[in-house]
């Protein structure tokens, strides 16, 4: 299986990568501000397993077919992208309903299930994370001592350790700083518009950046 050098190394450069804020910090922090601390932390789960079926994708040979098709990585790049401002677009569309499940006169917010998948969306069309599991995953892999899928999935599965804690924190400190904004409603409305900003901004980026070949 993986040595201990080489799982110890992965793991540090996975450090490096996830501590910089990508589309899935700003995703989840985009989402505590909105909706909440509840709302992140089940962001946080979907992006992670998003996350890992990527993993899963590059141990079954098929992540190296996107990382080599320029044609595959640009379309699942932008149907991502164009996710991302589809739901920056309706939070700042729903922002006044923020104050108003506040104080129990609007609706239920979105079911967990529902802000899942949403967070299960933004995870496996990362373009970050697929450039890194696709192109440096492989190189960590002793395929002398066989099992290359296994390793794969152990050290993608090191990698979702290490991002689930990352993105949990930067969710609980957004939510925690939301609960400043709620206690006015004109705060509470900003909050909505500049999640909502800040999703749209994020898939302009993630539509705007990546392979250039």
């Amino acid at each position: 299986m993986v040595s201990t050098d080489r799982l110890l190394a992965f793991a540090a450069m996975s450090f490096l990568l996830i501590v910089i804020p990508g589309p899935s910090v700003l995703f989840v922090v985009g989402r505590a501000l909105a909706q909440g601390r509840r709302a992140a932390l089940t962001t946080v789960m979907g992006n992670t397993v998003g996350a890992y079926v990527l993993v899963v994708a590059v141990a079954l040979g098929i992540g190296s077919v996107v990382e080599r098709s320029v044609l595959v990585f640009t379309a699942l790049k932008l149907v991502g992208a164009a996710y991302l401002v589809y739901l920056g677009v309706k939070a700042i569309r729903q922002r006044g309903s923020l104050r108003a499940a506040f104080s129990g006169e609007g609706p239920v917010r979105q079911s967990a299930l529902r802000t899942f998948w949403e967070g299960f969306a933004v995870g496996v069309a990362n373009p970050k994370t697929i450039v890194f599991f696709a192109a440096v995953l492989p190189q960590f892999v002793d395929r002398d001592q066989g099992h290359v899928a296994l390793q794969m999935l152990l050290l993608g599965l090191v990698f979702n350790i290490i991002a689930v804690t990352s993105d949990s924190v930067w969710g609980l400190v957004a939510a925690t700083a939301r609960g400043w904004f709620a206690r006015s409603p004109q705060r509470l409305a900003m909050v909505g518009g500049a999640g909502g900003l800040a999703m749209i901004g994020l898939g302009v980026t993630v539509a705007a950046t990546g392979r250039k070949d």
